[in-house]
């Protein structure tokens, strides 16, 4: 699909640029989501004794209730999070290539590019080194540096505009799920969501649910090529 924007989504106010990590940076084809979501499954059935299927359930239930599966786990059953972070994160990289095209893109965007992610520092660390991309990025805000709540959470946003001193009206939030942006457009930030090429169903490894509300009115651009996208706000 192409780029698609509402009439006044007028970027030229932005200096801070905020990325979500996993199926954003990087596109969803390439399979490293499935990875963590099945490492996730894993440690949920060995964690709480239960089969894989029942893990799955237990998994994307506590995921949609509270925003991550961890956050979950950690409020119904106490679980020490460092552990899991560790474990779900630890992936194969392979067919991440580097992405020099995209390096340029956000190089050339003016004023500071931060990454906000649910996930943990160290894996958004180790995506931003094979993409070859690190340099760009002044920082990442993982769920550690959050104090475990997640998007789409309005805490969470807060903390994170707090921590880096972000006026949300000269702000601007990429992200490959619409219910993430939700917040962040109440607070005041533009608002853009990164969909997969040609998206006809849902990756395998995503429910329906989280690819709704692309047409939804907090949405201010749906793109399905990001470097294309940062280009044009260049040319703009």
């Amino acid at each position: 699909m192409p780029t698609s924007s509402r009439a006044a989504a007028d970027f030229s106010h932005v200096d801070t640029w905020v990325f979500d990590l996993d199926n954003t940076l990087y596109p969803p084809g390439l399979d490293l989501w499935r990875q963590i979501d099945e490492k996730m499954r894993a440690y949920i059935a060995d964690f709480l004794s239960l089969s894989l299927d029942e893990a799955f359930a237990l998994q994307k239930g506590y995921y949609r209730k509270y925003g991550t599966s961890l956050r979950g786990l950690m409020i119904e059953h106490a679980m020490d999070p460092d552990d899991f972070l560790a474990h779900v994160h630890d992936i194969d990289l392979a067919s991440l290539d580097p992405a020099p095209e995209l390096g340029e893109a956000l190089g050339a965007l003016p004023g500071r590019k931060l990454v906000y992610t649910n996930g943990s520092r160290r894996h958004a660390e180790q995506i931003l080194a094979k993409l070859g991309i690190s340099g760009h990025f002044a920082d990442v805000h993982d769920i550690v540096a959050a104090e475990f709540h997640p998007k789409p959470h309005e805490t969470a946003y807060k903390g994170f505009l707090k921590r880096f001193d972000v006026d949300p009206l000269r702000a601007a939030m990429f992200e490959d799920l619409a219910r993430n942006l939700e917040v962040p457009a109440e607070l005041g930030m533009r608002t853009v969501l990164v969909v997969p090429p040609g998206l006809v169903v849902p990756p395998s490894d995503r429910e329906a649910w989280e690819h709704e509300g692309q047409d939804a009115d907090h949405i201010d651009v749906v793109t399905d090529d990001l470097t294309a996208f940062l280009n044009s706000l260049r040319a703009a």
